[in-house]
């Protein structure tokens, strides 16, 4: 049984570490299928899920980011997150609710996950969404928003304690 939801958001931290155990395909397919639950506007469904478990893949996904990529370096598994942006002029949005929930999905399974943004990065060569796309032959019609990192966590971080909320960043009825 998993989580109530409220304690799988305290809990989901971004995580960079892994331990090297492989996750098994059946537990990816879980996560994946949240993701393909993501709602979308219109319906329209433009996002798609490239799965990266080859590490030398993975190494080479590192490298299309100046920076905050590392957990690459310890992840057994990799989910490209990208849409059709013909298909659907609020792609960046749909494609975000799908990365989010492909890391609750992550943490509900007692894995731990990591989004490394690549849409508006760049690396020493140039586009970070253009240098994902060569690297794993992406058509030029899909934009590259995310990669969620996912493995068995090799790191401990503390959960969010609901007294460090500022609900002063809530408003009724008006700012």
């Amino acid at each position: 049984m998993g989580y109530e939801l409220l304690e799988i958001l305290k809990n989901r931290r971004s995580i960079r570490k892994f331990k090297e155990e492989k996750v098994a395909k059946e537990v990816i397919e879980q996560v994946l299928k949240a993701g393909l639950l993501a709602p979308s506007s219109k319906n329209k469904k433009p996002v798609q899920f490239i799965v990266v478990e080859d590490k030398d893949t993975l190494l080479k996904l590192k490298e299309c980011k100046s920076k905050g990529a590392d957990a690459f370096n310890t992840a057994p598994c990799a989910i490209v997150v990208i849409a059709d942006n013909q298909l659907s002029d609020v792609w960046i949005e749909d494609a975000s609710i799908a990365t989010i929930l492909l890391q609750t999905a992550a943490e509900n399974l007692g894995l731990g996950s990591v989004w490394i943004q690549m849409r508006n990065r760049q690396n020493n060569i140039g586009n970070s969404e253009d240098e994902v796309r060569k690297v794993l032959n992406i058509p030029e019609n899909y934009g590259v928003l995310s990669i969620v990192a996912i493995g068995y966590k090799d790191e401990i971080k503390e959960p969010y304690n609901e007294n460090s909320l500022d609900f002063s960043k809530i408003h009724y009825d008006k700012y």
